[in-house]
């Protein structure tokens, strides 16, 4: 199963960091301007274990409906999303927090397959690219938003 694996340090205290990514209304600011990213699911969405959020997006001009469920919730320390419906085959998001000398570290691991093997081989090259391409901009996202 393909892996997307990232971690940042962030110089604030993991409680900021923390709430900053689980009010998904954020969603929107972390994500590329070219996916039309929006999220359905009427706001607030309180986070917790069980919570669903529906979102809508564009890939290459294609609109897709996307909604996650939210399997896991730790306050300050870690929540998992997982795709019930969307693009992908499988979709499950581990977004963990820890304390670090300098601030906060934020982890990403992402595993991931698509639909229509073993059709998926010759695609998995350019999804993992758009993958990173998405994640670096959320990366440079972040370090605006915390310094």
């Amino acid at each position: 199963m393909p892996r997307l694996e990232r971690s940042q340090l962030v110089p604030r205290e993991r409680s900021e960091v923390f709430a900053f990514f689980a009010d998904a209304a954020n969603l929107e600011a972390l994500t590329p301007k070219f996916l039309s990213f929006h999220i359905t699911t009427p706001l607030p969405i309180e986070m917790r274990a069980g919570a669903l959020i529906e979102y809508e997006l564009r890939l290459y001009r294609i609109p897709i409906r996307w909604k996650t469920l939210i399997e896991a919730f730790e306050p300050e320390t870690r929540f998992v999303d997982v795709q019930l419906r969307g693009p992908y085959r499988t979709w499950r998001h581990v977004h963990a927090f820890r304390d670090h000398p300098l601030g906060t570290e934020i982890i990403d691991e992402v595993d991931y397959t698509l639909p229509f093997a073993p059709f998926s081989a010759i695609a998995l090259p350019i999804v993992k690219r758009q993958l990173r391409s998405i994640f670096d901009y959320r990366a440079k996202a972040v370090a605006e938003r915390f310094g």
